[in-house]
C-alpha cells in the first residue's frame, strides 16, 4: 500500500486513509483531521488518538508512532507516554497565560494587560492550540500575515511578544529549538509601509496656533489641550492629572508611575509660567478639587476630546505630535541644552542601563531653563502676564 504524501493529507477528503506500520488518519464529514495509531498492546489491539494535523505534520505523525510503537514492543504503555508528553508541555495558549502570570509581575498593569490582549486576539485563535515546542517561523508567520501590513505596530509588537513566550517557555525546558529569528519571519512576509509616526506641527506654526485656541471660549479639553502643549506630555498624562500632583509654588507637576502610559515610571514636570496660567483658569472654572481638566460629568476627559480641539481648528497634525513640535524646537532653538534635558522634559528614558546608574540627577535646574523658553516662545503674553511685565 502506498504510504501518504504531505500534499494527499492536505487534500484528503472524509475517509480513513493508512499510512502503513498502523498509522492512520482519519477525516470526519466536518473536516476535522487527526492522526491515529493502531498498535498491539499486551496482546489487545489499541487505538492512540496522537492528534489534529494542525498539531502533527505527516512527518511529525510517523516520528511519534515510531516512538510510541517501540514503547509498546518493549512491553511499555504508550497511552500513559502519550499523555505525560501532553503534560509537560504546555500549548501555546496556556504558555501566554504561565507566561502573563509570572512575567507580569515586574511589569506595569498597562504592559501586562497590552501583552495578553494582542496574544489573545491575534496569536491564540491561530496558534493556541499547538504545544510551545512545535512553533516554528511558518506558524508565527500565519499569525502576523493578516495584520502585517494592515496593522504594522500591532503586527511588531505581536511577533515580539509570541518570541517573549516562546523565550520563556525555553528557559522553563518546554521548549529546545532556538526560538524564531525575527529576520526570519520577516523574510516570510511582505514589506511593510514606511512608517509616518503621529502627525505633528511645525513647531513655527504651534504659537499662532496657541494664540487662536487661547481666545475662543475655555472648555475642559481646550484648556488641557494648551496645558498638553506647553508642558509636553503624552494626552493621557494630562487628562488623569489632578490638583494634588501640582505645587504651584515650586512649579511642578509630579505624576505617578500609574498615570506615566508610556514609561511607567514616576516623573515631575517642570512648569513655565504659562502652564501656571493655564492651571489658574482651570481652577477658576472647575475648582481646585480632584481632576485638573473634568469632563462635564466630572470624569475624565475621552481621549478623542483634545483631539477633537484640533479637527476643530481645521488641523490635521495629532495632539501627541506637539511632542515632536517641543523636542524639534528644542534642537533648532536650544542647541545649548544637552540632548538629555531635552529628552528627560518629555519624559523620555535616558541613557543605557549603566549610565542610568550613574546619573542619578534629574537636570531639574535645566529642564526649568528649557520650559520657561518654551513656554515664552508659544504664549508670551501668558509668560508677561504672570511676571507682571512685558518680555
Amino acid at each position: 500500500m502506498a504510504k501518504l504524501t504531505a500534499l494527499g493529507v492536505k487534500k484528503a477528503g472524509p475517509g480513513v486513509y493508512s499510512d502503513g506500520l498502523g498509522l492512520i488518519l482519519r477525516v470526519k464529514e466536518t473536516g476535522a483531521r487527526s492522526w491515529i495509531l493502531r498498535v498491539q498492546v499486551n496482546g489487545n489491539r489499541r487505538d492512540i488518538g496522537l492528534g489534529s494535523d494542525a498539531d502533527l505534520t505527516l512527518t511529525e505523525a510517523r516520528e511519534k508512532a515510531a516512538m510510541l510503537r517501540k514503547i509498546a514492543r518493549r512491553g511499555g504503555d504508550p497511552i500513559a507516554e502519550r499523555d505525560k508528553d501532553k503534560l509537560a508541555i504546555p500549548t501555546f495558549g496556556e504558555a501566554v497565560q504561565i507566561a502573563y502570570d509570572e512575567l507580569g509581575k515586574g511589569w506595569h498593569i498597562k504592559t501586562a494587560t497590552q501583552f495578553k490582549s494582542s496574544l489573545e486576539q491575534h496569536a491564540i485563535p491561530v496558534i493556541g492550540r499547538r504545544r510551545v515546542d512545535q512553533i516554528e517561523a511558518a506558524h508565527v508567520i500565519s499569525v502576523l500575515s493578516p495584520i502585517w501590513t494592515e496593522k504594522p505596530q500591532i503586527a511588531r509588537k505581536v511577533r515580539h511578544r509570541i518570541g517573549q513566550v516562546l523565550s520563556f517557555c525555553k528557559s522553563r525546558g518546554w521548549r529546545t529549538n532556538p526560538v524564531p529569528d525575527p529576520a526570519e519571519i520577516r523574510a516570510g512576509l511582505a514589506k511593510q509601509p514606511s512608517s509616518k509616526g503621529f502627525a505633528y506641527m511645525d513647531y513655527k506654526l504651534v504659537p499662532a496656533l496657541f494664540v487662536e485656541e487661547l481666545a475662543k471660549q475655555e472648555s475642559p479639553a481646550r484648556l488641557a489641550l494648551l496645558f498638553t502643549i506647553l508642558t509636553g506630555a503624552r494626552s493621557g498624562e494630562t487628562r488623569k492629572a489632578h490638583w494634588g500632583q501640582i505645587d504651584a509654588e515650586a512649579r511642578t507637576w509630579h505624576r505617578e508611575a500609574e498615570i506615566m502610559s508610556k514609561t511607567g515610571n514616576a516623573h515631575t514636570v517642570t512648569l513655565n509660567e504659562a502652564a501656571l496660567a493655564i492651571l489658574s483658569r482651570a481652577e477658576a472654572l472647575f475648582g481646585r478639587d480632584g481632576l485638573i481638566f473634568p469632563s462635564m460629568r466630572g470624569k475624565v476627559l475621552s481621549d478623542a476630546a483634545m483631539g477633537k480641539m484640533m479637527k476643530n481648528a481645521g488641523r490635521t497634525e495629532t495632539v501627541h505630535g506637539f511632542r515632536k513640535s517641543f523636542r524639534n524646537w528644542a534642537a533648532e532653538r536650544m542647541p545649548h541644552i544637552p540632548f538629555a534635558v531635552a529628552e528627560m522634559a518629555i519624559a523620555h528614558t535616558v541613557g543605557t542601563n549603566v549610565e542610568k546608574v550613574y546619573l542619578t540627577s534629574d537636570l531639574q535646574e535645566q529642564r526649568f531653563a528649557l520650559t520657561d523658553a518654551w513656554g515664552e516662545y508659544v504664549a508670551p503674553s501668558l509668560s508677561s502676564a504672570r511676571r507682571g511685565g512685558a518680555k
